[in-house]
């Protein structure tokens, strides 16, 4: 199951054994089921929990407290929104979406876009959605998950806010990023396609932004890109 994943293929048989015991107290908390007719077998429901818990490898589940269920749909989903416009007229829309977190409530899912994939490519739903949980811990999200004891909010902050401004002017120059543009929306929806880069292809993060792999590596507690390294070789995070 763990070599279906890109993302959990370069585990080593320590991170393995680490990884199966935290599903298995993740499956245990939490209710994972379809909707739309989807019927989720335990395959399935081991794939999305191995993903969301890649987040907590060296953390603890407690980062995923407060909240107790996660929905599947087959596809796509829609959303209702509604958005107040300067005239204070108000406009009713449906949202396509391949994944949501709410805020005390559940992470919702499409099985279409959390499924395996032959290689990552820095877009991955699940990593995303359970990034925007563990930003959630302080309550909205805005970028900035609750920070080790050991690291600094400003130092944080500045890598982040100056990546994040960095990568909206390349966004609206009309540049053709390896990172997904939809980074660009919100300081947390940046925080969360990050930890989608962090993961997926830790190479592009390194070299573009260092100053926010080395904020992840220290958050995540783990060093995605030494840990690809070990097949195919990879510069280590700076110092």
């Amino acid at each position: 199951m763990l070599d279906s994943y890109p993302v959990l293929r370069v585990l080593d048989a320590t991170e393995r054994e680490q990884l199966r015991r935290l599903v298995v107290l993740f499956l245990h908390g939490k209710s994972v089921h379809g909707a739309a007719g989807l019927e989720l077998d335990e395959r399935m429901r081991y794939a999305i929990a191995a993903q969301a818990c890649l987040l907590v490898l060296e953390l603890d589940l407690d980062y995923f407290r407060g909240w107790s269920e996660i929905v599947v749909y087959p596809d796509e989903f829609l959303v209702p929104r509604e958005f107040v416009d300067e005239a204070g007229v108000v406009h009713a829309h449906r949202e396509v979406l391949a994944g949501e977190a709410w805020l005390g409530g559940p992470v919702i899912l499409s099985w279409a876009d959390a499924a395996p994939a032959e290689d990552g490519d820095g877009v991955n739903v699940v990593l995303h959605e359970f990034a925007h949980k563990l930003d959630m811990l302080n309550g909205e999200t805005n970028g900035c998950p609750p920070l080790h004891r050991d690291m600094s909010h400003d130092v944080w902050r500045n890598a982040f806010d100056s990546a994040y401004r960095n990568f909206c002017e390349r966004v609206a120059g009309g540049e053709e990023t390896q990172i997904d543009p939809y980074a660009s929306q919100h300081p947390g929806e940046f925080f969360a396609v990050m930890t989608e880069v962090f993961f997926e292809i830790p190479v592009v993060l390194l070299d573009e932004y260092p100053a926010v792999y080395e904020q992840l590596a220290r958050f995540y507690r783990q060093d995605t890109c030494a840990r690809l390294g070990r097949i195919r070789g990879c510069r280590e995070v700076p110092g």
